[in-house]
């Protein structure tokens, strides 16, 4: 399948936070460097584990084995009952463990681009979000690698409802708030997000990162409280006293994450790629947006595609 390229980000839904999902999988790491929960493999192997037709694993699996670099797909998901639903976060993770480094790259739910894969709407340019709606991972996958020209070693999929589960499954966390406002009806409406640390549940946590039109930072600001959400998963995950709520934490990752990496992966990966943690960059693709016939895009220049395939050049080689 031909694998080329084009386009951008912008505005996308509050819950755009794919970190989390590597937060997910670093939990499941630590709980088999620890052995303490003992049905963790079989959570990740009979629960999480899902092939797809657009990824070779047997390359995949070379590649790790050698500490390669690799480029795994992250998606947030809005899943609901009879309906695949739309990747409205998508994020581009590349890992290079030789230097010491990672990026992620931000590709914008309304990127207007190439549907590809075995679906009818193949051919056809849409919004980059709406390749899962059509042909679920494989064509979210298929047509993010013909968008930035490259290959994908590896995917995670989240059900982003899972985040106020796991929330909870921790304990609760702690962020430093930045900004006060009144929550207008997600959490509690009424509610205020007083500014400096406040202690959030799981359904306080849709709210504070759900907000968007009342901060002066527009997607900016709310990808900060995303990220020191992430944090504080990470943080209250990683402490003893979260020991005991492994069975809680490996319940939603079972019922919320779909991933292509089978336990084995994730501890070679807990294990090789490591050092990639140390120097993170995060990048947002940007354009500008238009509307196509009644409907909202958003259009990324050639140059900044260019740009990012580059990118992602550079820490794949």
């Amino acid at each position: 399948m031909s694998r080329s390229s084009r386009l951008k980000m912008k505005k996308g839904k509050w819950w755009k936070i794919p970190l989390l999902l590597l937060a997910f999988l670093l939990i499941g790491g630590g709980v088999y460097a620890y052995t303490i929960y003992s049905g963790a493999k079989n959570t990740v192997d009979k629960k999480m584990q899902e092939q797809v037709t657009a990824i070779d694993t047997e390359v995949t699996t070379k590649k790790m084995k050698e500490k390669e670099p690799l480029n795994i797909l992250l998606m947030g998901v809005d899943e609901r009952s009879g309906d695949r639903g739309r990747s409205d976060a998508l994020m581009v993770l590349s890992v290079d463990p030789e230097n010491n480094r990672s990026q992620l790259i931000s590709i914008p739910r309304d990127t207007r681009t190439e549907m590809v894969g075995d679906d009818p709407q193949a051919g056809n340019m849409d919004k980059i979000n709406h390749a899962y709606a059509f042909g679920g991972t494989d064509m979210a996958v298929n047509t993010v690698e013909n968008f930035l020209d490259f290959e994908l070693d590896y995917y995670v999929k989240m059900n982003m409802e899972g985040l106020s589960e796991m929330v909870d499954a921790v304990g609760g966390i702690t962020v430093d708030n930045e900004l006060s406002w009144t929550d207008t009806g997600y959490y509690e409406k009424g509610y205020e997000y007083e500014k400096g640390n406040i202690e959030m549940n799981g359904e306080k946590t849709m709210g504070y990162v759900r907000m968007r039109y009342q901060d002066p930072n527009g997607d900016f600001g709310r990808n900060e409280r995303q990220r020191k959400v992430i944090q504080g998963i990470i943080d209250k995950g990683a402490s003893v006293g979260s020991v005991n709520k492994i069975g809680d934490i490996m319940d939603v990752l079972g019922g919320n994450v779909t991933t292509n990496m089978d336990f084995s992966t994730m501890q070679n990966m807990l294990m090789n790629y490591r050092s990639a943690r140390e120097n993170m960059t995060t990048y947002q693709m940007t354009g500008s947006g238009t509307k196509i016939e009644g409907i909202y895009y958003l259009q990324v220049p050639d140059k900044e595609v260019e740009n990012v395939q580059e990118m992602i050049k550079e820490y794949s080689s």
